[in-house]
């Protein structure tokens, strides 16, 4: 009976917001089409018809980035203005426009600007939508809310690259953008309508737990030392997943593995991200994210030095596990501690300024690791680097977590 009764729980709790979290997961899973690991699918087809070097897609790759990070933090606090049903409906069509620009780009001005509406649209603000409505609408069972959300990601990551070989078996890579973006108008916009037009309210209970915390404005938590700290750890996922992501094709030519080695991979990591994600996602409900915010970076420290030293493709699908481990707690963990810690009045404004850093570190990867990879400072040794900083950082966020815990919701001054 007491194994039975969580499943129970579970089920539900997703059978009475099926219609929020399926609409969540809808933003999550197409946003792939602005994340780092769909566009670097193109990334040979992309060098070839520009003529670019590594270097030279990943520095335009980083500028658009930086350019939709710094944009993320400006209009992030719509989140917290408007419907999210209008939010959501915008971004779809919206971002169907920029894959639109992506098939039909003819130079590298062009390029870089689909580039940066697709990461401003995609990876940014549909993923930041969703994450402010699960910390918003849900308060008790927030982790599990955030986590089933995320799960959109993971299936984006298991399915779009499979499916983009497929595509380019099949027709150009051009065309597989604007097949996109009918996806995306045929799909995508009229169920996050249907999902998403009427709003949850939350539970008296919740509504209380809400009201009994002290809300943070975001200029209050730029002031807080904290939340710097905890941002130094969400760029190490999003800095290595993107850089790894990115140089996919330059990866599997250094290693000499098959074309489908790396792109069987990633459903590796979706799943074990998503049941990752999901555990994690009740233990945040029992424990609090505080408790777990230092232990998602050690599966990551390990994977990237499996990935620098092996060389059996099988390595790749080890180095996915692990990232997927660190990507289910690091989604779940970083979906719900920014509610917990600072309220949730100003969260779209807020969690604009984490999206944006996110993004930045997204940036940064393909940008910086493309630059050295021209210099000739091998990918592989770039990796053992990237496993230190993931170390540091976790020996870094134990006393932070400790901080946060003990914490009982000051408001600075």
């Amino acid at each position: 009976m007491a194994m039975r009764d969580p499943i129970l729980t579970f089920t539900r709790f997703l059978s009475t917001n099926a219609r929020w979290l399926g609409g969540g997961m809808l933003l999550t899973f197409f946003s792939s089409i602005g994340q780092t690991f769909f566009i670097a699918s193109f990334a040979g087809d992309i060098r070839a018809d520009f003529d670019l070097t590594h270097g030279g897609f990943g520095m335009i790759y980083m500028l658009a980035t930086l350019g939709s990070a710094a944009t993320l933090v400006l209009i992030g606090r719509v989140a917290d203005e408007y419907a999210v049903v209008k939010v959501a409906g915008g971004l779809i069509i919206l971002l169907a426009a920029s894959a639109v620009l992506m098939a039909t780009a003819r130079n590298v001005v062009i390029l870089l600007i689909a580039i940066y509406f697709l990461r401003l649209f995609g990876q940014g603000m549909m993923t930041h939508t969703a994450m402010v409505a699960m910390g918003r609408w849900f308060v008790i069972e927030r982790g599990r809310a955030v986590s089933i959300t995320t799960t959109g990601h993971q299936l984006g990551e298991g399915i779009l690259p499979l499916l983009v070989v497929s595509l380019l078996a099949m027709t150009s890579w051009r065309n597989a953008w604007l097949l996109a973006a009918m996806a995306l108008l045929l799909i995508a916009l009229p169920l996050s309508y249907w999902w998403l037009r009427v709003p949850r309210t939350p539970s008296r209970q919740d509504r209380d737990n809400q009201e009994r915390g002290r809300q943070w404005t975001r200029a209050q938590v730029l002031r807080d030392a904290p939340f710097w700290i905890v941002c130094i750890g969400v760029l190490a996922p999003a800095f290595i997943g993107t850089a790894v992501f990115f140089h996919q094709v330059h990866l599997g030519e250094l290693k000499g593995w098959a074309p489908g080695v790396i792109a069987s991979s990633f459903a590796v990591m979706s799943i074990t991200s998503v049941v990752v994600g999901l555990v994690t996602g009740q233990l945040i409900d029992r424990f609090s994210a505080r408790l777990l915010l230092p232990f998602f970076l050690l599966p990551l420290a390990c994977g990237c030095v499996v990935l620098s030293v092996a060389e059996n493709p099988l390595s790749m699908s080890v180095f996915m596990f692990l990232l997927g481990c660190s990507f289910g707690v690091s989604n779940a963990v970083f979906g719900a501690i920014w509610p917990e810690v600072y309220g949730t009045r100003h969260l779209g404004a807020v969690r604009s300024v984490v999206s944006a850093a996110m993004v930045f570190a997204s940036a940064l990867g393909p940008g910086l690791t493309g630059w050295l990879i021209d210099l000739g400072i091998s990918f592989e040794w770039q990796l053992l680097v990237m496993s230190a900083y993931c170390v540091v950082t976790m020996m870094v966020l134990f006393p932070v977590s400790r901080t946060l815990r003990q914490r009982q919701w000051p408001l600075p001054v």
